[in-house]
């Protein structure tokens, strides 16, 4: 553990009464809403809820793009959004026009890889659901991205990711630990997923972390792991890097957890130099010629610009600057493991198949 973690942990120890008042908010708030003082909306509509209860990345914008490409070939479905750090407020359905600026990186992320789904955004999603049922009304199904704390609106089916190396239940409120949500909001989960595991995680752990969850009869957990895929040019798809262990590569990414990524990396490239930025970062043309300046630095032969598709979607409008630039997009996916996918599938689709609406539950 390198110095500036170790004082980042202290620090953090040291403001555990704010934590505590924090999450005795959250703990109201919760009881609030369980003894209906204060008000979910349910919709007779099939709403799929992704979330967690901590902050960072636990792999829900892949697991929304997993759903997508399971649900689409049955179904017409759409996926709704904050618009995290976008430049609007309220509701916004993306169309041809639309940039990150305006609907958030994520969102747009979406709509460029599935451009014929709807994609909208809305702080609040219990006003944004009927504006998109009204402008897609053939919907059948809204997949909600990172809802699972917004309890204003009461979803049919839940996800719930937790890390692998971070499971929520070993973790604590913010700014302490990484929760933002208390632990009993778990049981308003069908499914928690245990994200970002080891490929050859073994039967033994998989045992220990689910007695570790404690799930009820009516939850499956489930465990995948990240795949990555072969990195394309930014603005051109066709245009394929297959990594070696000869490349060098200079990542530049503004996401909450790198630390899978550049492990990858370690793993697949002879070398990696990083340029962090903080999540969800706005780049700038100041930004490029930082990025330009330090890939020049390196003599490599063998050498690329590396990003993340969530990046990838800011740095799309410097079409001109990126000219003569070799940035490439790692593409990434969940992969259940201990061949439970199908059982997975099965339940989503079933739900939508079978759905019933019932306000109470």
């Amino acid at each position: 553990m390198n110095f500036n973690t170790l004082f980042l942990k202290s620090f953090r120890v040291l403001l555990l009464p704010v934590a505590l008042i924090y999450g005795l908010i959250v703990y109201i708030r919760n009881r609030l809403f369980d003894r209906n003082y204060l008000k979910s909306a349910a919709f007779n509509f099939p709403l799929i809820c992704i979330g967690n209860l901590a902050v960072g990345g636990t792999g829900k914008s892949p697991m929304v793009e997993y759903l997508v490409r399971l649900l689409q070939p049955h179904y017409k479905i759409g996926t709704l959004s904050r618009g995290y750090k976008r430049k609007t407020k309220g509701y916004a359905l993306a169309n041809a026009n639309t940039t990150a600026l305006e609907i958030g990186d994520e969102p747009m992320q979406f709509h460029l890889k599935f451009p014929t789904i709807p994609v909208a955004v809305g702080e609040e999603r219990i006003v944004a659901i009927p504006h998109m049922l009204q402008d897609v009304p053939d919907l059948q199904a809204i997949i909600l991205d990172d809802a699972f704390q917004h309890r204003s609106v009461k979803a049919g089916f839940n996800i719930l990711l937790t890390e692998y190396s971070n499971l929520y239940v070993h973790d604590f409120f913010l700014p302490t630990g990484d929760l933002r949500d208390e632990r009993g909001s778990a049981a308003r989960a069908q499914v928690i997923i245990v994200t970002k595991c080891p490929p050859d995680l073994s039967e033994e752990k998989k045992q220990k972390i689910i007695r570790s969850l404690k799930p009820a009869e009516y939850q499956q957990v489930y465990f995948t792991t990240i795949r990555y895929g072969i990195p394309y040019h930014i603005h051109n798809s066709t245009d394929e890097w297959l990594l070696t262990p000869r490349d060098e590569v200079l990542l530049v990414c503004g996401i909450a957890n790198p630390k899978p990524l550049k492990d990858y990396l370690h793993e697949h490239t002879h070398t990696y130099y990083q340029q962090d930025y903080s999540d969800h970062h706005i780049f700038s043309i100041d930004d490029l010629k930082e990025i330009a300046e330090k890939f020049k630095e390196i003599r490599a032969k063998d050498k690329l610009i590396l990003t993340t598709e969530k990046d990838a979607v800011r740095f799309a409008k410097f079409t001109e600057q990126l000219a003569d630039l070799p940035l490439y997009v790692l593409p990434i996916r969940h992969e259940f493991l201990f061949e439970e996918g199908a059982q997975f599938n099965k339940q989503i689709i079933d739900f939508i198949r079978n759905f019933s609406f019932n306000p109470k539950s």
